[in-house]
């Protein structure tokens, strides 16, 4: 595998979200490496964005978020889950990239299908927040000759309160594949 570059990151932040799927992110926690493949994402476009983080402006907490790419991003919600974003284009420009499902590759025991059970299952918490991805024990890389896959392209989970915002369609995810999350009964893959 490869490991994605600075470049990659620092990027227009829709489109480091579509090809952030089929990507593989790697932990080595505690000396065992943890490989996911990347089946599912949501784009977060910056201040003028409401349902980014960034849109309060620059504070200890969204500092990260207005660094340079290819840093994680790593925030607690609801007093119990971690999520990981991937920071995105130039520095100042408040934009990230959640993931929100991976596919189990390696050493992933428990349920990776939303970002809470994605950062669980691969040991990210807060001790990692602002963490350099081109780092040897936490990075996102590519393996060469992988298969085609589709995107469907659907509005983001959770952002309601965003207005037009939430309408978007901002997250993304490879159709068909079985660790995507479930947002709604019914709806599909």
């Amino acid at each position: 595998m490869k490991k994605l570059t600075r470049d990659f990151y620092a990027r227009d932040t829709v489109i480091v979200a579509k090809e952030l799927l089929g990507k593989y992110l790697v932990h080595v926690a505690n000396g065992t490496k943890l490989i996911g493949k990347i089946v599912e994402v949501e784009a977060y476009l910056g201040p003028h964005d409401l349902a980014a983080h960034s849109s309060k402006g620059l504070t200890p907490r969204t500092k990260i978020l207005f660094g340079e790419a290819g840093h994680a991003y790593i925030y607690l919600i609801y007093g119990i889950y971690y999520c990981m974003n991937v920071v995105t284009e130039a520095e100042g420009r408040g934009c990230a990239v959640l993931l929100r499902a991976l596919e189990p590759i390696k050493n992933l025991a428990s349920r990776t299908e939303g970002p809470g059970l994605l950062c669980k299952a691969m040991h990210i918490n807060k001790n990692l927040n602002a963490h350099d991805l081109l780092s040897d024990d936490f990075y996102i890389a590519e393996k060469s000759n992988e298969a085609p896959f589709s995107i469907v392209k659907k509005p983001r989970v959770g952002v309601a309160y965003a207005k037009h915002w939430a309408k978007r369609h901002l997250r993304f995810y490879i159709k068909g594949n079985p660790f995507v999350s479930r947002v709604k009964s019914g709806e599909s893959r």
